[in-house]
């Protein structure tokens, strides 16, 4: 699918493409170690960017915190 953005949120890098489905894209995170993929609609992605990437920001704070427990 067509990629529409890519950004770094620090260490994380994050993609956003089309997806098969009408007004839904998939957000592709990576940090190198750890990585995620979920889909928000076109409308989410415009009006809650910015938290939809605190909360990216945020589990991979954890996910890098829980991994230093073990």
């Amino acid at each position: 699918m067509k990629e529409i953005d890519s950004y770094r949120l620090g260490k994380v890098q994050v993609t956003i493409s089309e997806t098969e489905k009408p007004n839904r894209l998939k957000v592709a995170c990576f940090d190198g170690e750890y990585q995620s993929e979920f889909t928000v609609s076109e409308y989410e992605f415009k009006n809650y960017r910015r938290l939809m990437n605190q909360r990216i920001t945020q589990a991979y704070k954890n996910a890098g915190e829980s991994e230093e427990e073990k």
